[in-house]
């Protein structure tokens, strides 16, 4: 149970992060979803958060952020939820709906390979991407006193 505890909490954070569209265009070459019924929203609100100073700091409240969330339960039983930041409601109740079809066993190979892996290869290669625009500012402070 820990392992597919781990593998939901994956799928659950890369179609927190992936955008409606993006899902949407990846359910194209999926298979269908069962139809689902909605328990809870999606509803709109507010979170607070919290960060620390220093990283290991007395924790202090940042700032709140808007986060959709929204249950859904398949007809097949599965119960799914999601959390996404920002008012897409669309995308939490996507999100939720895919969440319950991925604890099913026989859909779940099709749609890791469909939906889940190319999103999460999407968002590996944007971060790598960041990261190389970031390494290009990179200053050498090594090689200005040197120049001096």
């Amino acid at each position: 149970m820990p392992e597919d505890t781990e593998s939901r909490r994956r799928w659950m954070g890369i179609l927190a992060r992936a955008s409606h569209g993006a899902i949407q265009a990846r359910l194209g070459a999926a298979p269908a979803l069962p139809p689902h019924t909605r328990l809870r929203g999606p509803e709109t609100g507010l979170v607070m958060v919290r960060g620390r100073a220093g990283g290991d700091g007395a924790a202090f409240n940042l700032s709140e952020m808007t986060v959709t969330r929204c249950a859904v339960t398949l007809h097949g039983g599965n119960v799914g939820h999601a959390y996404v930041a920002g008012r897409d409601r669309q995308q939490a109740e996507l999100a939720a709906a895919l969440d319950g079809a991925l604890q099913d066993a026989t859909l779940r190979p099709a749609l890791m390979a469909t939906v889940i892996e190319p999103l999460a290869a999407a968002e590996a290669e944007a971060v790598a991407r960041e990261a190389r625009k970031a390494a290009a500012t990179r200053v050498q402070f090594f090689t200005m006193a040197n120049m001096r």
